[in-house]
């Protein structure tokens, strides 16, 4: 693009959260402006709002958890492809601090985003590891939304003299706050449930098809960013980015930047796709759901990693 030429705009819809951090860096430090884009980012409220947006065409690029996008392709029948990856989740499940374990949800209340997609289905796997099944209403469901407003139910002052809602599976930096205000942790949902993709970019395939160019140009930046932000040498810089950002008091973002950084269990790098993680959220929804029957279709029906491939080389 020449220098006097005007940026391609793309629209990018996400969750707010630590995951976005790599779209923060690429943003602050010029990366997509460097290729000839202009990002617009807008934040969702909840899944639905995210999944219509995109299949409608009111988005570009989504970033949220795979299962919407398996959701989109299995249940409304959009031509959807996962691009590239991001990261397992960062999720924990966390409860009232008067709840032991995880079987003492039994006839209590979970929060959930979307019922029947992502975090929610790993919840209910979790559940069914322990005996209780949601076909039985063995415990019930209730979607409020997007992880802030799983955490703001959690801690609502107003159910002070009734029983509160009992758990939800929570992410960064929410999972932090949600400890700090006294709820409790039963366990990484990685620990619990095997690997798991979670956080994914995914555009519709027509769109991607026509725009192949922008496609790629927007992962070479997005992956530049994500360099940039995972640079031990930038760590103090890519905090104060998390703190600003989020609005985070710092040490907050400190204690964010350390999960998301870490190299076993962090970012994945250069946000490549986690097949195996992905093969497990299928499984999971294949059980869960009784999807196709109980045997989950090959990754290669939601994957298309040509843009990917070529934006790094």
């Amino acid at each position: 693009m020449s220098a006097t030429a005007s940026p391609d705009t793309l629209r990018v819809i996400v969750f707010e959260g630590v995951q976005n951090l790599a779209l923060y860096a690429a943003q602050a430090q010029g990366c997509f402006a460097a290729h000839g884009l202009d990002v617009q980012l807008s934040f969702t409220p909840n899944s639905w709002t995210l999944r219509d947006g995109l299949q409608q065409g009111s988005y570009d690029i989504a970033h949220t958890a795979v299962d919407n996008a398996i959701a989109m392709v299995e249940l409304a029948g959009a031509d959807v492809a996962v691009v590239m990856g991001g990261d397992n989740g960062f999720n924990g499940v966390y409860v009232q601090p008067d709840i032991a374990d995880i079987a003492a949800l039994r006839g209590r209340t979970v929060l959930v985003d979307a019922p029947n997609t992502a975090f929610a289905l790993v919840l209910y796997r979790i559940l069914s590891q322990h005996g209780m099944e949601r076909s039985r209403n063995d415990y019930v469901v209730k979607s409020v939304g997007a992880t802030p407003l799983r955490l703001a139910a959690l801690l609502d002052p107003s159910l002070a003299d009734q029983p509160k809602y009992a758990g939800a599976i929570l992410n960064l930096p929410y999972r932090i706050q949600a400890e700090r205000a006294g709820l409790r942790c039963l366990g990484e949902a990685v620990d619990l449930v095997g690997p798991y993709l979670s956080t994914a970019g995914f555009v519709m395939r027509p769109w991607a098809a026509a725009h192949a160019d922008v496609l790629q140009r927007y992962i070479r930046a997005y992956v530049e960013g994500l360099r940039w932000a995972l640079d031990p040498a930038h760590r103090g810089a890519a905090i104060d980015l998390l703190a600003e950002r989020l609005k985070l008091p710092r040490d907050m973002a400190e204690a964010c930047y350390a999960i998301a950084a870490d190299p076993l269990n962090g970012l994945a790098r250069d946000a490549a796709i986690d097949l195996a993680g992905l093969a497990n959220v299928l499984n999971i929804r294949a059980v869960v759901e009784g999807a196709w029957e109980g045997k989950p279709p090959s990754t290669d029906r939601y994957v298309d990693a040509r843009y990917w491939t070529q934006a790094l080389q």
